[in-house]
Order: C-alpha cells, then structure tokens, then sequence
C-alpha cells in the first residue's frame, strides 16, 4: 500500500529501519556492570572505543581488532574482550513503542527493512532484545558487507537489495550524520528521538499512523 507525502505528491511505500538506539537500546556499558562508570570511561578513551566499534561495524572481525589493541595496550585486551564475550549485556530491550509502531506500519501494508550499523559476529543477538526486527522484511547488516554508515555505498547497496525507490522511502536513524547521506541518495530522511516524535513525522509525511 502507499501513501502520499503531503509536500511531493509521491507516494511512500517503504520504511527502512535502523535498529541501534531505533528499535532496541544500546548501552556499550552494560558489560561491564559493577565497575565504576569512570574507569569504563577511561577504557573507552584509551582504546579509542568509538573507532574499533565502527571497524566492527564495517567488517573487521573482533579478532584483528584484539591484536592491534594488543600491540600497544596489552593489559587491556581483557577489558576488550570482555565487550565482545558478554556483547548481550549492552541491549537493553525494545525501545518504548517501537514493537507496536513496527506492527501498525505491516498492518499498513508497508514494506519494511532493516539498515543497521551492526558487528556480523554479534548481530545474532538483536532479534532475541528487540523482536520488532523479525518483521523487517529483509535486513542488511553492515558488518556482513564490509561496509557502514554513512558510506554512500551502503545505502546504495539497499536500494538495489531492496529494490525500493528512494523518493518513496523513509529512512529511519538516530544518527544525524546517517541520515544526512541517506538524504543525499533522494530517501526521505528522518532522525530518531522517541517512537512519538516518528509517529508524528511520519504522519507528516502522509502515513496513516496512530497518534
């Protein structure tokens, strides 16, 4: 089924999901529950946490990661590891309304997919945190493509693997950065704060959803 968008006339038939922080929540401190919040800070500077994870999210196995924390850092390739050994522990469920809104928008007819920035090793973990992700009708998963968000690629690989029609696709994600390139492709794009503020902007864009 598709549904026009007020301001172009186009009809929108597609919405394209990201997962982290979208459909289910993501805390890179939850494996290391019990330790002072400040001490995982200073693990997470001093192995430049956010660039291994986009590393993971692009394709590089965990395992090459170790070993390049190792040849500087040994004593805390344990700490490292320990990220990836108890990866669940940083899922912390569905967000709030986010299962039901991925309902309504099936039961609207629309198609659904998943995008998302995700480590191949880990992503087994996602559905059972969030179940909402087991009605996406197919899901690209970054780290299994060697490549991540924002790269251009990435997105340019969903419209081919989907085969949808940007003009008519909304593209959800919490990263300003992510949807911007999205935006570049020709999808509608919109930045993820809470499952409310979607609803409202999809509605915006002529969806027949709930307020």
């Amino acid at each position: 089924m598709t549904y026009a968008d007020p301001a172009t006339g186009l009809a929108i038939d597609t919405v394209v999901y990201d997962f982290g922080n979208v459909l289910v929540g993501w805390d890179p401190y939850g494996p290391y529950a019990g330790r002072p919040r400040a001490d995982v800070e200073a693990f997470f500077a001093a192995v430049d946490f956010d660039n291994i994870n986009h590393a993971a999210d692009a394709g590089t196995p965990y395992a090459v990661l170790v070993e390049r924390v190792a040849r500087t850092r040994p004593d805390l390739v344990e700490d490292l590891r320990r990220y990836v050994e108890h990866y669940e522990l940083s899922l912390t469920g569905p967000i709030d309304g986010s299962a039901e809104l991925v309902a309504e928008l099936k039961g609207l007819g629309l198609r659904l997919y998943g995008l998302t920035n995700w480590q191949a090793e880990t992503f087994h973990s996602a559905a059972p945190a969030a179940p909402a992700i087991g009605l996406m009708d197919d899901v690209i998963v970054s780290g299994r493509e060697g490549m991540a968000k924002p790269d251009r690629r990435i997105f340019e690989l969903a419209v081919e693997r989907f085969g949808v029609d940007p003009a008519r696709t909304v593209f959800v994600d919490d990263k300003d950065v992510n949807v911007d390139a999205a935006r570049h492709v020709g999808f509608h794009g919109v930045v993820f704060t809470t499952t409310e503020a979607l609803r409202k902007e999809l509605r915006r864009l002529g969806l027949q959803v709930a307020e």
